[in-house]
């Protein structure tokens, strides 16, 4: 069967290191195709015996957006494996990327009235607009603060997992950069006991032995894992009775470098039944990252 990729979302939050990896892992991929040649690009597709494709949509192409979700809902109906991501960033951070790679935004062009060029943010202001029926076709990917390399790890890992069951992803953060924006379930665990304060721990993370033996010692610590593991197993099974696909429990603490990601990997520990299951640490390298 003809898996299918679509990727969309704001410009500069990550759609072309995304189609990079997916290219690499073995899928057909097409940037900027215009929105009404979707559903003929794909059928074509599988007539020829294709097994992987990704598309890349978004404010480029010539066409309306608000076209694509009926499009899509086709597709799905007609039994096709079509998985949806929508890449997000914060505007200081997709302001960020855009003066470093000195990139002109797409929509600059489109938007010039009486020979005025909009500021970079009333692009960004536009497209949000213009992409908000996407927002909720799928899987939605806050790249702020994350590296490429991460980005290519967790994209990775989307297209790999089973897409017929809700894929649950635990994700450590830090609160001094934000909640990230692709949260659905967010817990606090600042209150624990932080292993910031010890000199030899603070170097570590949640993911080293010393740490977690430090963690472990305290029953609040224990305690905090269980209450949250209980809500997520309790209420998971109605979270599946849902049109979602994706359920993201996010993780926070000061740094997003001990207590969180410790609270993660036991959480992970506990759900290890689960498939898909995911690991994100926001602030950490991946494990095994993608060269």
């Amino acid at each position: 069967m003809l898996k299918v990729v679509l990727i969309t979302g704001i410009s500069g939050s990550g759609k072309s290191v995304a189609l990079r990896l997916l290219e690499d892992t073995g899928y057909l991929c097409i940037d900027n195709l215009p929105p009404r040649f979707l559903a003929e690009f794909v059928e074509r597709s599988a007539e020829q015996g294709l097994e992987r494709l990704a598309v890349a949509i978004d404010v480029r192409g010539a066409g309306d957006l608000d076209t694509l979700p009926g499009v899509i809902s086709k597709l799905s109906e007609e039994g096709y494996a079509l998985r949806v991501l929508f890449l997000n960033a914060s505007d200081h951070t997709l302001m960020q990327r855009y003066s470093e790679s000195r990139r002109r935004h797409p929509l600059t062009d489109r938007l010039r009235q009486d020979g005025r060029s909009p500021s970079l943010q009333e692009c960004i202001e536009v497209e949000r607009e213009m992409t908000a029926p996407l927002r909720d076709l799928g899987h939605i990917i806050d790249t702020t603060d994350v590296t490429p390399g991460q980005l290519r790890a967790w994209i990775r890992d989307l297209v790999q997992a089973d897409r017929a069951s809700v894929v649950l992803t635990f994700e450590s953060f830090a609160y001094k950069r934000g909640v990230p924006g692709d949260a659905d379930l967010v817990f606090d665990v600042r209150c624990l006991p932080n292993p910031h304060y010890d000199p030899e721990l603070r170097p570590m993370t949640g993911r080293d032995e010393p740490v977690a033996k430090w963690l472990a010692q305290f029953g609040s610590v224990e305690t905090m894992v269980d209450d949250i593991a209980g809500f997520v197993r309790r209420w998971l099974p109605l979270y599946m009775q849902d049109t979602r696909n994706y359920l993201t429990v996010a993780i926070g603490c000061t740094g997003g470098q001990h207590r969180s990601v410790y609270v993660t990997e036991q959480l992970a520990l506990r759900f290890a039944d689960y498939a898909p299951l995911l690991v994100r640490h926001r602030n950490q390298p991946p494990i095994n990252p993608v060269p």
